[in-house]
């Protein structure tokens, strides 16, 4: 075990992400301005497809990181059929779940139960299909929809904060079923989906466009929301949630219901790019 690893393991992961989530929302000008600056120079930053292109003009450093976008940014495939990128990042891994289990990385897999929060909520994806992709300090942080869907529960799944950097994900075992998340189920026009935003070390908050800040406060058990009848339907490319810090965000979808495109681990994916089809479409 490497140095880098086991310090995931020794680590305060709750106490640290407090003390960032207050220091990135620190409007001091010195500060922020440092913050922001350091990100934009170490992981080049393209602010010109920001809607305020300026950096340093950011209220406080978690406004800079979860800036939009222009408007001509980001397209979705004109393909109506197609499956779109939920994110701009990297695909972690994406394909087959085989009899309920999901590989993470090099001999490591979880198991969709473990992810979801529970068994019957991961029985319709048991032979489906995944993505998942990793979003680092230089991407767009606000998370779209890959296809039509009516939210009809978020689970909200207590557990570590482990990194969700490439590292970590090679070595750590079942480290997206461990860390902290927020599972939305939704109803798509050819069946159910789901979008599971993953918290990562350093402040794994998590924002939804129908309920706003969700994490923190951190879980102490599971917690099931429903909004079965509420109505709440986002259109396909919609903006659905962001990271208040990068993350990872997982797909999965029933047997049959989507064709995957061939998706290498480290491709770069951008918001509204193909990733596959709907064949019953």
């Amino acid at each position: 075990m490497t140095f880098n690893v086991l310090l995931q393991y020794l680590l305060p992961h709750r106490a640290l992400s407090r003390v960032v989530y207050w220091a990135t929302r620190w409007t001091f000008k010195p500060w922020k301005n440092f913050l922001i600056g350091t990100i934009v120079r170490k992981y080049q930053v393209n602010m010109a497809e920001a809607a305020q292109s300026d950096p340093l003009a950011y209220q406080h450093f978690n406004a800079f990181f979860t800036r939009k976008l222009r408007q001509d940014a980001r397209r979705a495939d004109a393909d109506a059929t197609a499956l779109l990128s939920p994110a701009d990042g990297r695909i972690s891994q994406a394909g087959r779940i085989v009899a309920g289990r999901i590989f993470q990385a090099k001999g490591q897999e979880y198991t969709a139960a473990e992810l979801l929060g529970g068994e019957a909520d991961a029985a319709p994806y048991r032979d489906g299909r995944f993505v998942t992709i990793y979003l680092s300090p230089r991407d767009y942080h606000r998370v779209h929809m890959p296809l039509k869907g009516t939210l009809r529960e978020t689970v909200h799944v207590p557990g570590r904060i482990f990194s969700v950097a490439p590292f970590a994900v090679e070595a750590i075992p079942r480290l997206f079923a461990r860390n902290e998340r927020l599972v939305c189920h939704f109803e798509g026009e050819h069946g159910p989906f789901v979008l599971v935003m993953v918290g990562a070390i350093l402040v794994s908050s998590v924002a939804t466009v129908w309920d706003g800040l969700v994490i923190p406060p951190y879980a102490p058990a599971i917690r099931r929301k429903s909004f079965a009848g509420q109505g709440i339907t986002l259109e396909r490319f919609a903006e659905m949630a962001r990271f208040n810090m990068g993350s990872t965000v997982i797909l999965l979808f029933p047997e049959g219901a989507v064709t995957l495109d061939e998706l290498a681990p480290q491709q770069h994916v951008q918001v509204g790019q193909r990733l596959g089809v709907q064949p019953g479409a």
